[in-house]
């Protein structure tokens, strides 16, 4: 798969380093000079000095060949503007873009390109709230411009899914069980698993499925 990352600060180099371990051909574009001089030579993936606003950068970075762009720089405005590019210009498949001010999050959509935003305050928030929650949806990360979202829930006991089959849970058409983790360890569901108290629920939930997927899972046990 080969990937352009606009932005070359921490959090730009350190996506590029993960994804050329997995194997993937990956072009980091830095618009500072210096940032590139730095490093360029000392990584696995490619440097290309230049301002990745600039359509003619784009082209030296290949995005007409490109799988994924992330739009990863600090500057919201920067990101929106690589993002529509990447989408309207060059057709990329997937753009991902990272949102720093929460205040700019209803942007973040497919008007401007953008497949996935990851806002980093927002995450934290969500990742606090998972770790302290039981028996309440969190939101970790919205999808499809917030039309969809990657959730979780702690069960507590007294859920009403907990002994429950998730074949029999009767979760809405628009809400999918991706992942359950069971003390420490991920278990893959299966129509046969059964839910228990404490267990953590990952799922894909459509926008305006969350209150049946809170009935289904962490409503109260009639019993």
């Amino acid at each position: 798969m080969k990937v352009v990352i606009a932005g070359g600060g921490n959090v730009g180099r350190h996506i590029a380093a993960d994804l050329v371990d997995t194997g993937h051909d990956v072009v980091v574009v830095e618009m500072t000079s210096a940032v590139v001089a730095r490093h360029e030579g000392h990584d696995a993936f490619r440097w290309l000095a230049g301002d990745a606003c600039e359509p003619s950068v784009l082209e030296r970075a290949g995005l007409a060949e490109a799988d994924v762009v992330v739009a990863a720089t600090g500057d919201d405005e920067d990101n929106l503007v690589v993002s529509l590019l990447a989408k309207q210009e060059y057709a990329v498949p997937k753009v991902v873009a990272r949102v720093n001010h929460p205040k700019n999050e209803w942007m973040f959509n497919e008007t401007w390109g953008v497949d996935v935003s990851v806002s980093t305050p927002h995450l934290l928030t969500a990742l606090v709230e998972e770790a302290v929650s039981v028996g309440s949806l969190v939101k970790l990360l919205s999808l499809e411009g917030g039309e969809a979202a990657l959730t979780e829930v702690t069960l507590a006991e007294e859920s009403r899914s907990v002994g429950t089959s998730l074949a029999d849970l009767g979760l809405p058409r628009d809400a999918t069980i991706v992942a359950v983790v069971r003390g420490g360890h991920v278990v893959v569901p299966r129509g046969d698993t059964v839910l228990a108290a404490g267990d953590e629920v990952l799922l894909l939930v459509v926008a305006g499925a969350e209150d049946a997927v809170v009935a289904s899972l962490v409503g109260q046990s009639s019993s």
